[in-house]
């Protein structure tokens, strides 16, 4: 293979910004934090998730009817229950980092697995679904993270 076209080729440039890495110190790291404000607990993010459902489901409830109500808020709940046992499992502390990275992986998975099966349920579980309603239950409560984000940023700048 020609070195020329191997992206794995040895790279003085690449070289040369590793070796500009400075750790930082005990001091200069409680700077950054302070700096960038304060984490939220994922506890916290899923009890505004929770909240979200509700209001959703009212506002459906409300729009279109019983059947739209109760559909957007099993779309909230397709989304915030597989979200509160994904961090009831992350949230453990790992011996070390193989084993958080997998943990993170396989608890992901089962959190996509019941999502699926939460809205292959759902037909049976919820009267006169309004698959429209449910999807929008469902939008809306995983949007809740992007807020969360953006409203960390705009509370540390």
């Amino acid at each position: 293979m020609d070195q020329k076209n191997d992206q794995w080729a040895h790279n003085p440039e690449l070289e040369d910004e590793e070796s500009q890495f400075k750790p930082l110190t005990a001091q200069e790291a409680q700077a950054w934090r302070e700096r960038h404000g304060r984490q939220w607990s994922v506890w916290r993010l899923v009890g505004i998730q929770c909240a979200v459902v509700v209001v959703v489901a009212a506002l459906a409830w409300v729009l279109a009817g019983e059947a739209a109500g109760w559909s957007a808020g099993y779309g909230g709940l397709v989304v915030v229950l597989p979200a509160m046992v994904f961090a009831r499992a992350v949230v453990r502390q790992a011996a070390h980092a193989g084993t958080a990275v997998a943990r993170l992986f396989g608890w992901e998975l089962v959190k996509w697995v019941l999502c699926i099966a939460m809205l292959v349920a759902a037909p049976r579980l919820v009267k006169d679904l309004n698959w429209l309603a449910l999807l929008a239950g469902m939008v809306i409560v995983m949007k809740t993270y992007g807020l969360a984000l953006f409203a960390g940023r705009a509370r540390t700048h």
